[in-house]
Formats: structure tokens, C-alpha cells, sequence
């Protein structure tokens, strides 16, 4: 490895039929380049549909009510019910491992009639009734201020906090929002806080256009009571939601007075499920882009081989002459293998580098153009890196190892004879 003639009589053999050399280095600079970026893309689709979950807590389920579809103790089916704030204490005094539950409320929407007033300016937003609990499950960036906090619960303030999109709606350009006041249905809010979604950067039109303001508040002020329009549920980190959403149903189903068999009754959105099954689609996406990689990278790979096992066909008398002068079989089979590694690996460090490249283009024409659905930040770890040199190395000992062993088997005297 560190002899000088070795390293020349390789240079020798690669520059000696150049286009042929590039032809056959391109198998595997293509090989690799694919694999690359097969799995860049699909870690950049991963990363845009994971951002639809946005940083809420995966371990978490929503919960709301629907009609019940079955009679039960003489109440009707298709009877309407409403969860209460006894519910949300009754969860968390009786069902073990469970770590935030918030109850919620909404009204209004961002696309839909202007419900927010601040002088002569209107607009549409998403107001929410939320506790203080819901900025662990949901994280926010507070840019100003503060969020909800319970002496707000308790004392029923009418405060709230306020997207990047209703400071672009109803202030002027550098105008401070905090300690203003906003019209809300005709009831006055002030504000004291501002915030942008963590995992958006403000970007995303539904989250920049909402406001949060304490759920008693809400209540007081939207004749809502202790209503509550669905609740966000968090377990403990080690248990899944999915494994204890069950007891909740039925601890639901036994205060409203619903058919235990009745599954249409309470409607529910399981995060941790879903998120599940996102990451078993991008797993195998992954092993499939590993499987198509290296399939196009074998192909580079036979190329390499077929091309050494013409070298050695080329240079039978060299390696006769090699023999006859007392060269083991190893120092002939050592050097096919090196030049078969060299070949391979040089031609495989300049895919990488092109992968690497692409994958930069890539993300820069993202951040220049904007966010793209479900698409986001295509890259590779360097784990995956270090991976394709493993695969570049056997590779390539794999490629010279028929032609080196051809060489082998070759009798001096047999080789001196060919022309």
C-alpha cells in the first residue's frame, strides 16, 4: 500500500486507456450518486410530512363528542352530549399516566367572517380557549410576553396572545402590540403576548393567524360555561396513548351514560398512532431506497469487474514475467485488488461529493423559493456516508477479486508464451 513503483505501476494501468477508465468509474459514481440521494429525498419528504404533526407531542390524542348511535338506560340514540370540565379532572384523578389533558374551545376561523376588531382594521382569526398546559403539548415561540398563565384561569382576565398573522392584519408596520387592546365578538382583549409556531418560523398561515385566550374566559365571555369542544390528552413519555386510550373512552362512557359497545359516540384522533405509521412508511421508503441504490451501484460494481478481468487478459505476459522474477501469487493477486479499491473508491468519493452538492441546490432553492408541502430539508446523516464507503470498499475488493484470482492461476510459462 505504501510503495511508491506500486502506487505508479496503478496510475499507469488507469491512464492507459483513459475513456475506458471514465466509462467504467461512472457505473459507480451513478451507483452511488442514486443512493444518495434516493434516501436525501426521501428524508426530505419525511421531513415535510413530519411538519404537518408540527412540534405538538406525539404521544398525544385529540378527543371530541359525537351523537350516540345505540339506546342505552331509555336515552335515545342520536342523543348530543358535551364533555365538561368535571370530565378533564375526572381523566386525571382516574386514569394512571397520563401527563397533560386541556380542554378546549373554539371559535371562529381564519377563512372564515371577520370576528376581530382593533379600530377601523378587521380581520379573521382562530380564537382558542386554552389552558396554560396546552404550551407543553404544543410549543410556541413567545416573541413578546408571555402565555396563558392560571392566575388568568382563575380570575377570568381578559387577556390574549396573538399570532404573527393578526399583528400583520390589524397593526401597522413596527407597531408594539403588547398592552393594546383587540375586539373580540364585541368583548375587549388585551394583549399580552405575541408568538410564531416553533416548527414554522410564523410561516404558516392557520398558525400565524390565531389567537389564545384563557378557557374561563372563554366560557364567561362566549356563553359557553364549563363546556369543553374536545381535549387534547398527553401520556407519559413511556406509555403510549394508544395503549390507555381505551380506559378513557369507557370513563366517558360511564359519566354520559353511553352504550359501552357504542364506538361512533366519542370521535378521537390518535397522534401517537399516526405517527406510528409515518414512520413505518418512511422506514421501509428508506430500505427501499437502500435496495434500488445498491442494486444501480451493482451494476457499476460487475462493470468494474469485467473491465479488471480484460486488464489482466491485457497484461498476462507482464504477470508471467512478474512470476518468473519470484512474485508470490498474493503480490499479483494484491495488486489487482488495489487497483480494482482505487477505481472504486475514487470514482465513488466523487459520487458522494455530487450527492452532497445536489442536495445543497437543493436546499438552497427551498429556502430562496419558501416551503414546499410535504417536502423539507432533504439531506443524509453521516451515518449514511460512512455506510457507502463501507459498501465502496467491499465493493470494490468484491470487483478485483475474480480478476485477481484469474491472475493467479496463471503459469509462468503459460503467460511468457501468449503474444
Amino acid at each position: 500500500m505504501f510503495s511508491r513503483d506500486r502506487w505508479d505501476e496503478i496510475l499507469e494501468a488507469l491512464n492507459a486507456n483513459k475513456f475506458r477508465t471514465l466509462l467504467t468509474a461512472f457505473g459507480v459514481f451513478w451507483g452511488i450518486t442514486i443512493l444518495v440521494l434516493l434516501l436525501a429525498l426521501t428524508n426530505g419528504l419525511k421531513h415535510g410530512v413530519m411538519a404537518d404533526f408540527g412540534n405538538f407531542a406525539t404521544n398525544s390524542m385529540f378527543m371530541w363528542t359525537q351523537g350516540t348511535s345505540k339506546p342505552y338506560k331509555g336515552l335515545p340514540k342520536g342523543r348530543n352530549f358535551n364533555y365538561k370540565l368535571d370530565d378533564v379532572e375526572a381523566i386525571k384523578s382516574e386514569i394512571p399516566n397520563i401527563k397533560y389533558v386541556s380542554p378546549r374551545n373554539q371559535l371562529g376561523g381564519f377563512r372564515g367572517n371577520n370576528n376581530v376588531i382593533r379600530g377601523t382594521k378587521t380581520g379573521a382569526f382562530e380564537i382558542y380557549g386554552d389552558y396554560p398546559e396546552f404550551i407543553k403539548q404544543q410549543p410556541l415561540d413567545i416573541l413578546q410576553g408571555r402565555f396563558i398563565s392560571y392566575s388568568d384561569i382563575n380570575d377570568k382576565r381578559k387577556i390574549c396572545v396573538v399570532g404573527t398573522g393578526v399583528i400583520k392584519g390589524l397593526y401597522d408596520k413596527n407597531e408594539d402590540a403588547l398592552g393594546t387592546y383587540i375586539k373580540i365578538n364585541g368583548v375587549n382583549f388585551m394583549v399580552v403576548g405575541t408568538f410564531k409556531m416553533s416548527n414554522s418560523q410564523g410561516d404558516k398561515e392557520q398558525d400565524a393567524n390565531t389567537i389564545y385566550i384563557p378557557f374561563t374566559t372563554f366560557g364567561q365571555a362566549f356563553n359557553r360555561g364549563d363546556n369543553v369542544g374536545w381535549m387534547a390528552v398527553t401520556a407519559v413519555d413511556d406509555v403510549p396513548i394508544t395503549s390507555i386510550k381505551q380506559k378513557i373512552f369507557d370513563l366517558m362512557k360511564f359519566r354520559h351514560k353511553i352504550d359501552p359497545t357504542d364506538d361512533r359516540a366519542i370521535g378521537h384522533f390518535d397522534l401517537s398512532e399516526q405517527f406510528a405509521r409515518v414512520n413505518g412508511l418512511f422506514t421501509i421508503l428508506s430500505i427501499v431506497g437502500y435496495f434500488v441504490g445498491s442494486l444501480v451501484l451493482m451494476s457499476g460494481i460487475i462493470g468494474i469487474s469485467n473491465i479488471m478481468l480484460i486488464v489482466v487478459k491485457e497484461r498476462t505476459k507482464e504477470i508471467g514475467i512478474r512470476r518468473a522474477l519470484g512474485a508470490t501469487p498474493w503480490v499479483v493477486k494484491s495488486q489487482i485488488l488495489q487497483e480494482s479499491l482505487i477505481l472504486t473508491i475514487l470514482s465513488g468519493m466523487v459520487g458522494i461529493s455530487f450527492s452532497a452538492l445536489v442536495i445543497w441546490v437543493l436546499n438552497y432553492l427551498l429556502d430562496m423559493n419558501g416551503p414546499v408541502d410535504n417536502f423539507a430539508n432533504p439531506s443524509v446523516s453521516m451515518g449514511v456516508v460512512f455506510t457507502a464507503l463501507i459498501i465502496l470498499v467491499v465493493s470494490g475488493l468484491l470487483a478485483g477479486l475474480i480478476p485477481a484470482n484469474s491472475a493467479t492461476k496463471m503459469k509462468p510459462v503459460d503467460a511468457l508464451r501468449i503474444e
